[in-house]
């Protein structure tokens, strides 16, 4: 096997962060947003290293990393940005375990910033209903707003997944969805019987009317043969959400956050949420877990002698 030039110390911790970079582009395929924000973090944990005179990294970093998440709550950094700091540095140790630099992670005992984080644009399972029922569906685009609202609160898609979905992507036989997220990432996700039937109705009876003798690969048509745009859909939302009387501060992605809640709330486990999701770390998922623990702490108020 051949052997990779010895680095100067000094510059090794530049190395390794290049290399995890091109690792997180290659082969984890992650977006080029996600890609700058991880380079953005490590660049400051590694000046943070410097300025400690650290010049590789080490099993024995667990402070240094404490210190660096220290400095960045005194300069006023909020606890969410903390907490993505800490989910790219741990990424990195583990990559340097994964490569045989380290024989383990010493930020595996750090815990996340307790963010308070909260999802006020979560919305009930009534007020969901009411807003898949807002739709004219006796009228063809009508019929189309109300499978594209089926279909991503069924599958929990973000709206660039709604709209980017092509005809081939949902197979309403088996009842399921083939998304692609960010960074290229595929899944595969269930979208049970009323989306699944919404979908049906709308591709065999209004998709061929908005073609118009044209041909598109995409599932879901504004009035000219192109595909829905994001902020077509937006607008659209709001409209529906106006209707079904809905009065928090709402967005097509509080559709998502109900996906997940709703899930959560009704038993599901954490990592199938995950995968459905299409979250690469599972500690992007656990923001929703709040909503279960809530709802835990409602029914043993209600139903426990001593609530």
């Amino acid at each position: 096997m051949e052997q990779r030039p010895e680095i100067p110390a000094r510059n090794m911790l530049h190395v390794w962060i290049d290399r995890f970079i091109a690792y997180l582009k290659v082969e984890k395929g992650l977006s080029r947003a996600t890609v700058e924000a991880y380079s953005a973090d490590l660049a400051r944990y590694q000046a943070s290293m410097m300025a400690e005179g650290c010049l590789a990294f080490s099993e024995e970093d667990t402070l240094v990393v404490l210190k660096h998440l220290v400095s960045l709550r005194k300069e006023g950094v909020a606890a969410r940005s903390r907490s993505r700091h800490l989910v790219s540095i741990r990424g990195l140790y583990r990559f340097l375990v994964r490569e045989g630099q380290l024989k383990c992670d010493p930020t595996q005992t750090i815990d996340f910033p307790k963010t308070g984080l909260r999802l006020p644009d979560v919305l009930s399972v009534d007020e969901v209903n009411r807003l898949l029922q807002a739709p004219d569906t006796s009228t063809p685009v009508g019929l189309r707003n109300a499978a594209m609202l089926e279909l991503m609160y069924a599958a929990g898609l973000r709206v660039s997944e709604l709209v980017g979905v092509k005809v081939f992507e949902v197979n309403t036989e088996a009842g399921f969805v083939r998304v692609t997220g960010k960074g290229a990432a595929e899944r595969i996700v269930p979208i049970g019987e009323p989306a699944r039937q919404k979908v049906l109705l709308y591709r065999d009876t209004v998709r061929p009317r908005l073609l118009k003798g044209k041909e598109s690969p995409y599932l879901f048509l504004a009035r000219s043969p192109k595909p829905m745009t994001r902020q077509g859909f937006w607008k659209l939302f709001q409209q529906y959400a106006a209707l079904a009387q809905i009065q928090k501060d709402v967005s097509p992605h509080s559709l998502r956050h109900s996906f997940a809640s709703h899930l959560l709330e009704g038993g599901a486990d954490l990592r199938s949420v995950q995968v459905m999701l299409g979250h690469v770390d599972i500690s992007t998922t656990q923001i929703y877990t709040h909503i279960a623990r809530e709802q835990l702490k409602r029914i043993h108020e209600t139903y426990h002698p001593r609530g």
